[in-house]
């Protein structure tokens, strides 16, 4: 197996397909054609075979927001490509780049299910809170490690990221965002912490005073703004992120093989562990729970606002 290929202890069950011998791995079509024939009902994927980039738009079928559903697509997604590198481990590895953005106009996530954590706080069910967070933070954690693969991961912000879509983008190697696209924790509106990663990312990326600054604020940032923080990588101008992208792996593609050691050994240095991850969403879940009405109010508040926004853009998002 090709020594840059690490696949770790999965946090779901993989398919049984990473057991194929060598030889029916030289019989499969190529990889842009089977990423090509993937369907996920809230996702679209593509393969460029060309820069060896592959991307991925969210495109949830309800409210913007990281939905269960979502959820499993993505994971889904993760785990095809840690199979594409296992199956083609005695060839040259097809995918180089991934880039992680939306297909929504001016969304890339609205963070967290509140509908779903509101039904579940006024029932008091801790468990499935608990299971939402855990499922929600075992594919924040693949992004981390890059699924295991040799690849570099890039978040594509175009548009809005706000509480769990700013921590899924910050649980990817880089941040490319547009010029007037807005990033920011807002959970403290309804005394609540972002538990899905933030505080882990953030500290490693400006410190714990910063971080938290940034979480008991609630204040939304421009990405500009997060640019000179050192927290976006690359400012992209307005509706120039894809192409800013395309243009940043032409441009790096022949130090490829240093940068993506070098965010090795930043993971090294600097180590987030899953197991790091899911006591943080432990304590999320119990806080979750100390929620008053009036706290669960202003989240609903916050979800109809979501499900405005989605109908105002359904009619562009369909063409």
């Amino acid at each position: 197996m090709n020594p840059g290929i690490v696949i770790p202890d999965p946090v779901q069950p993989l398919s049984p397909v990473f057991g194929r011998p060598s030889h029916i791995s030289r019989e499969r079509e190529p990889a842009h054609i089977e990423v090509a024939r993937s369907h996920y009902r809230n996702l679209k994927v593509e393969l460029d075979p060309a820069d060896r980039t592959y991307w991925c738009f969210m495109q949830p079928e309800g409210r913007p927001s990281f939905t269960p559903e979502l959820l499993q697509d993505i994971t889904d997604m993760q785990l095809s490509i840690q199979r594409m590198f296992v199956e083609r481990a005695d060839e040259e590895p097809p995918i180089r780049y991934f880039v992680f953005a939306s297909g929504l106009p001016g969304i890339y996530s609205m963070g967290g299910d509140l509908g779903l954590f509101i039904e579940k706080i006024r029932v008091g069910d801790r468990a499935a809170l608990r299971r939402y967070a855990h499922a929600a933070i075992e594919p924040i954690y693949r992004n981390h490690i890059a699924f295991g693969a040799p690849i570099i991961t890039m978040g594509l912000i175009q548009g809005d990221a706000l509480g769990g879509g700013f921590e899924c983008a910050l649980s990817l190697d880089m941040i490319v965002a547009e010029r007037s696209s807005k990033m920011g924790l807002p959970e403290i509106l309804f005394n609540l912490f972002p538990g899905m990663g933030a505080y882990s990312f953030l500290s490693r990326r400006v410190g714990a005073l910063v971080t938290e600054k940034m979480i008991t604020s609630g204040r939304i940032y421009t990405a500009e703004e997060l640019h000179e923080m050192g927290i976006v990588d690359v400012l992209a101008e307005d509706g120039k992120g894809a192409e800013t992208v395309r243009e940043y792996v032409a441009e790096h593609g022949r130090k490829y093989n240093a940068h993506r050691a070098l965010i090795q050994a930043r993971r090294r240095v600097n180590p987030i562990t899953l197991g790091e991850l899911r006591d943080v969403v432990d304590i999320w879940a119990d806080a979750c729970l100390g929620l008053g009405e009036s706290d669960l109010r202003k989240m609903a508040r916050l979800t109809a606002a979501q499900d405005r926004r989605r109908a105002a853009i359904m009619p562009i998002a369909a063409e």
